[in-house]
């Protein structure tokens, strides 16, 4: 569908530097750079057939390129973080309480989405939680400055120009105004963060207003969602999939998600449900997926996982909606661990490690549980001084235990970001 952020909140996690800085002072463009940028736009605007040139100019007028959003197309945190990080902050008691609410409150919509679309509440409404924490952040990057630059500037500049014009022609027919049009760095926006093409496509009137307002209704955001998904081949009434347990030895070069065989066959090799339930041994398609290998917890999963991917074509993402979907079920954690000693920490222990660093004088900004670079150099700069192994600004529990047992802040001789030892690289 799109490159995402796991929603925004997972590319804060990742990409926290051009989040935290304004785009005036790591983004400004040359002189050199704003002369490509006009030839560009007037390339562009006689070449648009679809959109009026009045209301090109109209839309385009004052925009000003920020170069910032050029390193990002290459950090993408579903590819680049480990899984049990990447999940930790998607996927915990606050989003999990959060959704339950939103359910209750918004049983109706969610009814007329299943009825209509056939996909359950908890899977749309996990999307809507992973991609936007239930439209809290929907992204702070003026869409028509990161798009038009994306479009000049950089590698896919023809897919980029493609998103531009499907947005342009949403403020032409009158679905969206300028006003507020903000998103992702790569154009993804709204409550369940479509990219502009895909929202021309997709997108329905769910409250029945006459406009697809992705952006401030709730009722089109989750109409939307489900109609994507459905397109996408979900099938009702099944499962994603379930946790298994593997038998002993079990060949981790047979798993991957395009790895499908009928479900007989995982069954007759020994694969079991985690929780001792029985598998009815089918001729359903199923794939294992080891996100961490064969140390880690294991899955069997289904058609409908496929769909979930689909929205954003990376395994940890679809994950994050899956785990998340059955939690607002009722269902409980995870049972295998994660093949890791230092375990990642949710949005309320992160909040707390942050509030622990700025005791210890570290200019990180208020604690939000967002891991952004300001946080991470400060957490290398604590790691180094306790002597915790490796310095790689990881918000783990061990250096959270450590500055916990500690007692009173300890004064630093300079604790501010920029004198912090360098992060580490994954």
């Amino acid at each position: 569908m799109r490159r995402s952020m796991a929603g925004f909140v997972a590319a804060l996690i990742v990409c926290g530097a051009q989040a935290q800085q304004p785009a005036a002072e790591v983004g400004a463009p040359s002189e050199a750079d704003r002369a490509t940028y006009a030839s560009c736009m007037t390339q562009l605007r006689d070449g648009a057939s679809a959109i009026e040139p009045a209301a090109f100019d109209r839309f385009m007028a004052g925009i000003v390129p920020d170069m910032s959003v050029l390193p990002l197309l290459d950090s993408q945190p579903e590819f680049s973080t480990p899984i049990w990080d990447y999940l930790a902050p998607l996927v915990d008691g606050q989003r999990i309480a959060d959704g339950q609410a939103l359910l209750v409150e918004h049983a109706d919509t969610f009814a007329r989405v299943a009825q209509s679309s056939g996909v359950d509440a908890a899977t749309v409404a996990a999307v809507w939680g992973v991609e936007s924490d239930y439209g809290r952040v929907q992204g702070k990057r003026p869409l028509l400055v990161s798009l038009s630059t994306l479009s000049c500037f950089g590698r896919r500049q023809a897919f980029f120009r493609g998103e531009l014009m499907s947005t342009l022609a949403l403020l032409q027919s009158g679905d969206l105004t300028t006003d507020g049009l903000t998103g992702s760095w790569a154009g993804a926006f709204g409550q369940t963060q479509f990219m502009p093409s895909t929202y021309q496509r997709i997108a329905v009137d769910g409250d029945g207003d006459g406009r697809r307002d992705l952006v401030h209704s709730v009722p089109d955001a989750l109409a939307s969602t489900a109609n994507y998904l459905d397109r996408a081949g979900w099938q009702s009434g099944q499962p994603w999939g379930y946790e298994v347990t593997l038998p002993a030895g079990f060949d981790a070069t047979q798993a991957g998600r395009k790895a499908k065989r009928p479900l007989r066959e995982w069954v007759a090799r020994g694969i079991t449900r985690v929780d001792g339930t029985r598998i009815e041994a089918s001729e359903t398609p199923a794939a294992v997926l080891l996100p961490a290998g064969v140390g880690g917890p294991a899955f069997l999963v289904f058609r409908n996982f496929d769909a979930i991917y689909s929205y954003n074509a990376a395994e940890s993402y679809a994950l994050a909606i899956a785990l998340l979907s059955d939690r607002l079920r009722g269902g409980g954690p995870l049972v295998a661990r994660w093949p890791t000693d230092d375990l990642p920490l949710d949005r309320a222990d992160r909040k707390v490690l942050q509030t622990l660093l700025l005791a210890r004088g570290h200019a990180i900004g208020a604690p939000d549980g967002l891991l952004g670079t300001l946080t991470r150099r400060a957490i290398a700069a604590e790691q180094q001084r306790l002597g915790l192994l490796p310095v790689d600004g990881r918000a783990g529990q061990k250096i959270l235990a450590a500055l916990r047992a500690e007692g009173p802040p300890v004064a630093l001789p300079d604790a501010t970001p920029a004198a912090a030892p360098p992060v580490a690289t994954p």
